[in-house]
């Protein structure tokens, strides 16, 4: 019996050190989960502002094809005619 003593409380050294370092892990894991979360959460955000910036950016460009500055004729003659198109449908559906 006396021999298995050193064995055993070898054993347990080790149980204990397995324990403690599984809690250690657990934690870690936690925090990693809790730092991924922010993590989805920020990118929601930046999604969101890129969504936004690219719509400004958009109205910012048809803004500009409207005052109908040289680099975007075409793009100005277009949007006119589209505009003209729209307003010949109205007046189609207001005279039914």
């Amino acid at each position: 019996m006396s021999e298995l003593r050193p064995v055993i409380d070898s054993l347990e050294g080790r149980i204990s050190k397995l324990l403690a370092r599984m809690t250690e892990l657990e934690n870690h894991n936690r925090d990693l989960r809790k730092e991924l979360g922010n993590s989805v959460a920020t990118i929601g955000k930046q999604q969101e502002e890129i969504g936004t910036l690219r719509r400004s950016v958009d109205s910012l460009k048809a803004a500009n094809a409207l005052l109908g500055s040289e680099e975007n004729k075409r793009d100005t003659k277009l949007k006119i005619n589209s505009l003209i198109r729209e307003i010949d449908y109205c007046i189609a559906q207001l005279a039914d």
